[in-house]
């Protein structure tokens, strides 16, 4: 008999869970976006496009938008039932719960305020205002036992009862029913409505159609509309059954109730037009509608409440009972929307709002600086060309110019050098140390001797070029400089640095590995002995070629002059060992010329001269011999490195002032690529303040989908 229609109530739940979805679309697009300004604002771009006042607005808006969702995910259709004492507001929620869930009938009276609603769980309990801790109710009787043996609660308390959804249809779609005490218990009317009703929906007043409205239960409801602008109120007639007994008088019972109950809802309460006032008085019989309800649920015949045959009318009881609930659901379901939804989506609409405005302000700022950086990117493009074009040319003559001077030092080291060279008897001369013939001593003396030569014409060449070259640089660098300044920006002027006097020419000869081929000849050598004649004849390398014999490896590489020399050398000694019977002629010859006396003087002075020099060849001599070939040797060796060294000279100066006529356009390209990232960021920042604007205005098309299908024409 009752209704399968789908329940109006489901309006609620999916105008719920469609707003919820939106704010969370909301919320995270504001997330992003507070991201995103926050991004634009502590960028390092001098030219910021964003402002803090920006990302704190959007910081605010997510603020308010969790606790937006944070009051929608709880957001219920809640009415609120009240009436005297008695007149059945408990049985009435039974009966449209179909089932006994909270204690009614004779010796139970509501003494609480009760909070029904739904639970995901398959066990009901309750919980207190005073505790959380959830005490199980399995029966109406253990939940009656619970609530009047709890002598903390009074008429202002408030106990939730949490009900399995899966054993009652009503609580399945977010439905909050209130039960209260009677309104003829208390006088604190007033501090019930502060804390229980102003988030009520739907409020029904529950009468005994034995009775007419009492004073008590008016001046509650005046209250209700004091704070509550036009609130939603239902009347019902309960114990419309007992009329069965006097029929003749029903309807004239029945208009007395329902033009009270008019005048109460349209000229006194003024909540409704009189014409609408009917719409909202209904005369049931809630017992009789729970009997007939738990009674069919069990699959048992309806009967009356003890069983008997059904009362008279029952069905168009039934009927009514059902037709208010049916009113109920939808006043409610259109009523929970409006005012649980319409404000949120007001508010997310000017979050939206304001978050595109934030938007638009970022592009557009972002589209002017783009300009400027793409007009600044420009002009030092022009300019680098510019700088290219005379750079170069300037370069050119910079190059040209340590050309001239890299030459000029390497012309100044070699005649240096060479004047060195000839100074070298007196610098080995000035060696002093202790000599010793054995090969290990004689070894570490040449070394020192050497290291000794070295660091004194190195000291000579730096005292006599080291001070010219020096100023030269300084004179080419300041020429540079002052010659490349007005190329560049003024914010580089202060790292072209004045010139340099920290320079040191390096003159690097490295004596010791030059002269690591020199091979000492301190042995005794007679001064008129056929070798000496010969060294004196034809050098020194000559005469032991000529002494040793030919080498056909030196042949190869010795030039014509010196071959022909050592050729008659050779020859004279090949000569003089074959024919010494010529010897022999010559001297016969010779004696027969001078005679004897002569020929035996000059033998003995000869002899003399041979013995003195072997007798004073000492360590000093060798020591003299020593350094006399070594002079020699580092002479030839200088003498053919003397261009060498002058060039290494030169190459360290031109190094040097190639470091300082870098004339690079760095600077200038640095610029450019800074402009062009920068370009590039606000391109980018433009794209993503554009896109953040469409998610906004596509958040603003389901916010106005959803006020045209569920706020709209209420």
């Amino acid at each position: 008999m009752d209704a399968v229609d789908p329940s109006p109530l489901r309006r609620f739940v999916v105008a719920k869970r469609t707003i919820t979805s939106i704010f969370d679309q909301l919320l995270d697009f504001v997330k992003d976006g507070s991201a995103f300004v926050d991004e634009a604002w502590r960028g390092d771009d001098p030219g910021q496009v964003a402002v803090e006042d920006q990302s704190l607005e959007l910081q605010s808006c997510a603020t308010k938008l969790r606790t937006i969702r944070e009051v929608l995910v709880r957001r219920h259709m809640k009415v609120a039932f009240f009436g005297r004492t008695s007149n059945g507001k408990s049985t009435v929620i039974n009966a449209m719960l179909r089932e006994r869930v909270l204690p009614s009938g004779i010796g139970h009276t509501t003494n609480c305020f009760l909070r029904v609603e739904g639970t995901d769980g398959d066990e009901a309990y309750l919980t207190t205002e005073a505790s959380n801790d959830r005490r199980s109710v399995t029966t109406v009787n253990q939940l009656a036992h619970a609530l009047h043996m709890d002598p903390t609660l009074d008429s202002g308390s408030l106990v939730k009862v949490m009900w399995p959804k899966s054993r009652c249809a009503l609580l399945r779609d977010d439905l909050v029913l209130m039960d209260s005490p009677g309104t003829d218990v208390t006088l604190e009317l007033d501090s019930w409505i502060d804390k229980f009703c102003l988030d009520a929906d739907v409020f029904v007043l529950v009468g005994n159609a034995e009775s007419t409205l009492m004073n008590t239960e008016k001046l509650f409801f005046h209250k209700v509309s004091e704070r509550i602008s036009k609130p939603n109120i239902f009347i019902l007639h309960n114990r419309w059954d007992a009329s069965v007994s006097e029929p003749e008088y029903i309807e004239e019972v029945r208009k007395q109730h329902l033009d009270r109950c008019v005048s109460f809802l349209a000229e006194e309460l003024k909540v409704v037009g009189l014409d609408e006032a009917p719409g909202r008085i209904f005369f049931v019989s809630a017992k009789e509608v729970l009997s007939s309800r738990m009674q069919r649920a069990q699959g048992m015949p309806e009967t009356g409440e003890t069983g008997g045959a059904l009362a008279e009318g029952f069905h168009e009881r039934l009927r009514e009972f059902q037709m208010f609930e049916r009113t109920f659901e939808e006043f409610i379901s259109q009523s929970a929307v409006k005012t649980k939804f319409e404000q949120h989506t007001v508010r997310a609409w000017q979050i939206t709002e304001a978050i595109k405005a934030v938007m638009d302000a970022i592009n557009i700022a972002s589209a002017d600086r783009k300009i400027c950086c793409l007009e600044e990117r420009e002009g030092q493009r022009d300019r680098l060309d510019s700088v290219r074009g005379q750079m170069n040319r300037l370069t050119d003559n910079v190059t040209e110019r340590i050309k001239t001077l890299t030459e000029d030092v390497s012309a100044k080291v070699a005649t240096a050098l060479s004047d060195q060279i000839r100074s070298l008897p007196v610098l080995v001369e000035e060696f002093r140390a202790d000599f010793n013939p054995t090969q290990e001593t004689l070894e570490l003396y040449k070394t020192k001797l050497l290291q000794h030569v070295e660091q004194r014409l190195v000291g000579c060449l730096s005292l006599r070029c080291s001070i010219g070259v020096l100023r030269d640089i300084r004179d080419a660098q300041r020429h540079m400089i002052d010659s490349v300044r007005p190329l560049l920006s003024p914010s580089v002027h202060d790292q072209l640095s004045a010139p340099s006097a920290s320079f040191d020419l390096s003159y690097a000869l490295g004596l010791v590995a030059l002269c690591a081929d020199f091979q000492e000849n301190i042995e005794f050598q007679f001064s008129l002995g056929w070798t000496a004649l010969v060294s004196r004849f034809i050098g020194a390398s000559n005469a032991k070629r000529a002494l040793s014999g030919p080498d056909p490896r030196l042949q190869e590489s010795s030039t014509f002059k010196d071959q022909m020399v050592v050729y008659v050398a050779t020859g004279l000694v090949s000569v003089t060992s074959r024919a010494s019977m010529t010897v022999l002629v010559i001297g016969g010859v010779v004696w027969r010329s001078v005679g004897w006396c002569l020929l035996s003087v000059s033998l003995s002075l000869y002899g003399l001269l041979y013995l003195y020099e072997r007798l004073t060849w000492t360590d000093s001599s060798r020591e003299r011999a020593l350094k006399h070939q070594l002079v020699d040797h580092v002479a030839r060796r200088l003498r053919a490195v003397v261009h060498v060294a002058g060039s290494a000279c030169s190459q360290q100066v031109h190094n040097r002032l190639t470091q300082r006529a870098d004339l690079s356009e760095a600077e200038l390209e640095g610029n450019i690529r800074q402009l062009s990232f920068r370009v590039q960021r606000l391109e980018n920042i433009q794209r993503r303040s554009k896109a953040f604007r469409n998610r906004a205005t596509e958040l603003e098309t389901q916010l106005e989908v959803f006020s045209v299908q569920y706020l709209q024409g209420l």
